[in-house]
Order: C-alpha cells, then structure tokens, then sequence
C-alpha cells in the first residue's frame, strides 16, 4: 500500500487505483526523489503541477514535505476518484487546500495554461513516446519559472527521452527498473 513517507502527513496511507491500469511509484523511488529534492530546497514553499498523477502520490508527498500549491493532473475516470480522496485526506491534514485535481488530459490541462510552477512531476506510461509525447514535454516545460525543475519517470530499460528545449539535465537517477530523469529550466 502506497503512503505518505515524511512531512506533515507522514505515515498516512494513499487510497491506490483499482486495478491495473497504473504503475505507481515505489516507496523506495518515491524516498530517493524527495530526498532529492528535499536537499536542494525544491519543496518548500513551491508550486507544483503533477502530471499523469494516478492516485496523486508523488504530488501528495512535495505537499506533505512543505509545497504551498499542488495540482494532480489525471484523465482515468478512477485515478481521479483516488487523486480526490487523497487530495481532500491530505487537506484536511494540512488545514487548507493544497492539493486540487485536474480531472483532464495532460495535454488540456497545459492548453488551458495557469499559474508558472516551480516544480513538474511527471510519471505518464511507459509506453508514451514519440513526437506527441515530445510535444507534451515542451509544452510542460512552457509551465516552469526561469530555474524551475522536471522531474520525469520512465522506465531504467528505454533510451533516455529527448529532453524539451530550453532545459538542461540536472541528473538522472535509476532505482531499478525506475530512472528518474531532472531537468533544469536554463532561463
């Protein structure tokens, strides 16, 4: 069972996704990113847009550890049911509202624009490739301040995906089957 791993929600269990339809992050990724992330101040305070969110669990975690704003961005009819619930269970913990979901594709979600954000999460399947896909990257890129942050999951065994323009490569982590690719804003 997915969970909240540290900040003012720690310990707090994620309603998952029926089904098989999503890979979620495991714990053990989950610990080593916002660790990360955590190190180099990318959570506190900041603005975070969660891109093909499933339950909400990565955007939950940079809300529990200090984010001022997350959306989860989700199209599954039950992802967003569990994004939901886990957005209102972490809320209530926080005191306000934090977390909201986008029920919408990704790609209206960044054609309907918004706020700049400090922070992109993105974990969308594995199978997501090609020039649409690159697209969708560029645009999410569109969304960062100067100096603002992607972090993409992909699968450790696929070639490392075209990186949008305008962003530099910051690190690139793997956790198994997991590698974890961060993109820096150069602007």
């Amino acid at each position: 069972m997915s969970r909240i791993i540290a900040g003012a929600a720690a310990g707090r269990p994620l309603r998952p996704v029926p089904g098989t339809g999503t890979r979620p992050t495991t714990d053990r990724t989950k610990e080593a990113l916002f660790s990360w992330l955590e190190a180099r101040d990318w959570l506190d305070g900041t603005r975070v847009l969660d891109l093909y969110a499933g339950s909400g669990a990565l955007g939950c975690e940079a809300a529990s550890r200090g984010a001022a704003h997350v959306v989860l961005v989700e199209r599954a009819r039950r992802a967003v049911e569990a994004c939901r619930a886990n957005a209102d269970a972490l809320n209530r913990v926080l005191g306000s509202r934090v977390v909201e979901v986008r029920a919408s594709s990704v790609e209206q979600a960044l054609a309907a624009g918004g706020e700049p954000v400090d922070l992109i999460l993105a974990d969308p399947p594995y199978p997501e490739s090609g020039e649409a896909f690159h697209a969708v990257l560029a645009a999410a890129a569109a969304r960062l301040v100067p100096g603002g942050l992607m972090v993409l999951e992909r699968s450790a065994r696929d070639a490392a995906p075209r990186r949008p323009a305008g962003l530099e490569e910051v690190d690139v982590r793997v956790y198994g089957e997991t590698a974890l690719h961060l993109w820096q804003d150069e602007r």
